[in-house]
């Protein structure tokens, strides 16, 4: 896996083109961000949206998607930002998708097709030339998307114990180099920065194509990629997510949310991935406490060498979150700890709680 996955350990990021590659005249580019309870982020980062430094035409669309802590008054205070209210979802939408929708919709009455569409989250702070690089991107290697994972919070002993290991197993299963790759079928996008040509949206039948998806940003991906297009995934630091993850807790919903849709909600799948999770993650430290026990140098050393190896594959993950490398062989205890998420995931899909998130259950009958 660490020779033949597509070199997933890579962790280097912010590779994208220079933001003076932006051809002349600039495209422009419309920015929608959905928003559902944010008051407290979205002044910070609509001031760091409107703060781009991109040479052509730039408008930015929040949606509240029917917020109750003020989060459409606060978007309101920041200047350059079309704020409008989001209506009832519809069965069969997501909110996010929903508010995507709608933000497309009210965009298009003003600025009927721009080139591109940029759909960024209410809690990504942005640096100034994020915009510039990520259009420099898509012009100069025909890019239908260009998507950014961007740093995630990291900095209470929980986030530093799951939030590495959460990106290194998303890199794993969507490995960057295959998705960049038009041969590949592979396809995967962050959800959080994605910039999306106008063509492209058009081409999928725009955003009721994944109105249902939970893991949209994926779906959005494999929805371009499957009518040709051409794609690219990058990691960040210049983008964060200032959220922080308040507790254990919060971590654990927003995996268990999800989870199971990744498997199609089958349980043959949910076995084989624990399986899998468990000989990968929980053998090699096994086998080694077993072998030092029993006094077999084969077992010990064995378990060791794997230990050693997967350790050393999530380094340069630690060491991009400024993580201590030295917690690498903690591993398998996160791969645990997902593992069991995914299968809470699936307990909550059959009791019909999946799709919990910020006070809402969706399910893909809803």
């Amino acid at each position: 896996m660490i020779l033949a996955r597509g070199f997933f350990w890579d962790a280097r990021g912010d590779r994208l083109r220079a933001p003076d590659g932006v051809p002349r005249p600039a495209p422009d580019v419309h920015a929608v961000v959905p928003a559902r309870n944010e008051a407290d982020v979205v002044p910070r980062t609509l001031r760091a949206l409107a703060a781009q430094h991109y040479p052509g035409r730039f408008a930015i669309t929040l949606v509240d998607d029917r917020s109750d802590d003020g989060t459409g008054d606060a978007a309101r205070a920041v200047a350059g930002v079309n704020v409008i209210a989001g209506a009832t979802r519809p069965p069969g939408w997501t909110g996010k998708m929903w508010a995507l929708e709608q933000g497309v919709r009210a965009a298009r009455a003003v600025d009927a097709a721009p080139a591109y569409w940029w759909f960024t989250d209410a809690d990504v702070e942005h640096a100034p030339d994020t915009l510039a690089r990520l259009v420099a991107t898509a012009e100069a290697e025909r890019r239908d998307l260009v998507s950014l994972m961007v740093a995630l919070h990291c900095e209470s002993p929980i986030e530093r114990l799951l939030i590495p290991a959460f990106v290194f197993f998303f890199a794993k299963l969507y490995p960057f180099r295959w998705v960049a790759d038009p041969e590949n079928p592979t396809a995967a996008a962050a959800g959080g920065c994605v910039l999306l040509a106008n063509d492209a949206l058009a081409r999928i039948g725009g955003i009721a194509r994944i109105r249902g998806e939970l893991i949209d940003d994926c779906a959005l991906a494999a929805a371009v990629k499957s009518t040709g297009g051409n794609i690219r995934l990058e990691l960040s630091s210049s983008s964060r997510s200032i959220r922080p993850y308040e507790n254990f807790g919060t971590i654990w919903s927003m995996v268990a949310r999800s989870a199971y849709t990744q498997l199609r909600y089958s349980p043959r799948m949910l076995a084989g991935t624990v399986l899998g999770m468990a000989f990968l993650y929980l053998v090699p430290p096994a086998a080694t406490i077993a072998g030092v026990a029993r006094r077999r140098s084969d077992l010990a050393l064995g378990g060791a060498l794997a230990w050693t190896l997967l350790s050393a594959a999530y380094v340069p993950m630690l060491r991009r979150y400024r993580v201590t490398p030295f917690a690498a062989p903690l591993l398998p205890l996160a791969a645990l700890l997902y593992t069991s998420m995914t299968v809470d995931s699936a307990l909550r899909h059959a009791l019909g709680r999946g799709g919990a998130w910020k006070g809402r259950t969706f399910t893909p009958s809803s």
